[in-house]
């Protein structure tokens, strides 16, 4: 399961439908969850062992252009090395802050990755992919 958040979902009604603008960050954040986020929020980030949100120039080389109603990363996005065992991964999420911030998109991932301390998580170019339905 995929989606939108319900801010990201009010945002974008308001500027479609209102003509209320709305900027999208200049920098997005990537987080890792060990129990999924909904529309509304929430899940379980993962945190300690070194985790942090990797920080991706929002721009059409990190995200190239959508088609199909799908977009991927263009690039290959890399977190920190764990330092300790963050768990099982099983959702992503995209901020718009370092910390705390707004959810924008959310997604499950198709097979769960257990992190232990040493590993690097990453995605490869064109595997985080957002679906708009």
């Amino acid at each position: 399961m995929a989606g939108k958040s319900d801010y990201l979902e009010n945002k974008v009604l308001d500027f479609v439908l209102g003509n209320v603008s709305y900027t999208p960050p200049a920098t997005v954040y990537i987080a890792l969850f060990t129990v999924a986020p909904t529309d509304a929020g929430g899940g379980t980030e993962v945190s300690g062992g070194g985790y942090a949100r990797v920080a991706v120039a929002n721009n059409t080389t990190n995200f190239p252009a959508a088609s199909n109603g799908q977009k991927s990363n263009g690039t290959t996005i890399t977190f920190p090395t764990a330092t300790a065992d963050w768990g099982t991964v099983v959702a992503v999420g995209i901020f718009d802050a370092a910390t705390n911030g707004n959810l924008l998109f959310w997604a499950n991932l198709s097979t769960s990755k257990t992190i232990q301390n040493g590993d690097t998580a990453q995605f490869a170019a064109g595997s985080l992919t957002f679906v708009e339905d």
